[in-house]
């Protein structure tokens, strides 16, 4: 590998780019469908009506909520450690939507855990539309954001208006696609665990979601095709390039998840599914490549000390030995049922306290 950096095939930086790509990778398909959880909380429907939604929604993001945004936090301290100059920049130019996700995030967690301890309907409606619209508006700042990036409207030193940065086509285009991805990867999810638990209707329910919210995604992706190339050229010609293989990968796994769900099959729709996600995120990446904030500047230019990135480097492969193990057990034991805590809480559904205050509104 030295050989390979002293001949530039591989830089130093580029190895570091390519461990916080994992983050966000990571962070797109497990928090994005924590996300996309809150969104199909918010349609449930009714207290009555969406009482079993909603239980379904608390047992399959109640053991590893917290834990998804361990990715974002290794995403903002790689970058920040590794190429301080761009971080600034983004932050900087960007504190408007960061600001919005950073109070999604926290208002999100707080409704999460408040609503089910509530004492009354008004309270459990309160944290819960809470939970649901910061479960929306905060991949959808994140989304913005990437836009930003990807249309090449960072400078280099962060001075630029705090709303046309991301008040753009292509922020807007990020931003919206953020939500949809994740209320689609959620509902493949969703109906994949209530499949598994043996909740038919429920299963058909969410599975319908998928179904719908695939085809919206869809269409509005071939939209975003005319919006990167007019609003966004840079990325739009890396994705016709480098990023096409991963483009087509990211294509062929949702067609096949939507095949499976089609057939009734969600178990097996969360693979090709997750591929999906990968598989466009990666896509991204390569289209952008080798800038690390489009048309500003690039990644071997904004990086940091060589010993810098060496000590993220190992800190990685030591992080990568200690805590990915443990968690990858985690999300196994979550996956199979093992951590339920669907009967575990204390029950806080809207139904049974409509059926202990009725008059509580």
């Amino acid at each position: 590998m030295t050989a390979l950096f002293a001949a530039g095939t591989f830089t130093l930086p580029n190895a570091v780019v390519a461990i916080l790509w994992i983050g966000v990778v990571a962070y797109a398909v497990f928090g994005g469908a924590d996300f996309g959880s809150g969104f199909w909380d918010f349609l449930a429907g009714t207290p009555e009506k969406g009482a079993a939604a909603r239980k379904r929604i608390d047992a399959s993001i109640g053991p590893v909520w917290e834990a998804n945004h361990v990715w974002l936090i290794f995403v903002l301290v790689y970058l920040w450690t590794a190429f301080p100059t761009a971080f600034a920049a983004l932050v900087t130019a960007t504190f408007v939507p960061l600001i919005g996700a950073a109070v999604g995030i926290i208002l999100r967690g707080a409704a999460f855990a408040l609503r089910k301890s509530s004492g009354s309907l008004r309270q459990a409606r309160f944290f819960g539309i809470t939970f649901a619209l910061s479960s929306v508006v905060t991949p959808f700042f994140f989304g913005a954001i990437a836009g930003a990036v990807a249309s090449g409207r960072v400078p280099l030193d962060g001075q630029t208006d705090a709303w046309s940065v991301w008040l753009t086509p292509t922020s807007m285009l990020g931003g919206v696609l953020a939500v949809g991805v994740c209320a689609w990867l959620a509902g493949v999810f969703l109906a994949a665990d209530a499949h598994r638990d043996g909740q038919p209707e429920l299963a058909k329910s969410f599975t319908t979601r998928a179904l719908v919210t695939g085809v919206v995604v869809g269409a509005i992706s071939l939209v975003g095709i005319v919006i990167l190339e007019t609003d966004a050229p840079t990325l739009a010609d890396g994705l016709e390039r480098s990023g096409a293989p991963f483009v087509i990968v990211s294509g062929l796994g949702g067609l096949a998840a939507m095949w499976f769900l089609r057939q009734g099959e969600p178990g097996r729709a969360r693979v090709p599914a997750a591929i999906a996600v990968v598989a466009i995120v990666v896509g991204w990446g390569a289209g952008q490549y080798p800038w690390i904030l489009v048309d500003t500047i690039e990644i071997d230019e904004a990086a940091g000390a060589r010993s810098t990135l060496w000590g993220l480097i190992i800190a990685f492969v030591f992080a990568g030995t200690v805590a990915v193990p443990p968690l990858i057990w985690m999300l196994r034991l979550s996956g199979v049922g093992s951590l339920s805590v669907g009967e575990a809480r204390p029950d806080s559904s809207y139904a049974k306290l409509k059926a202990l205050a009725p008059d509580d509104t």
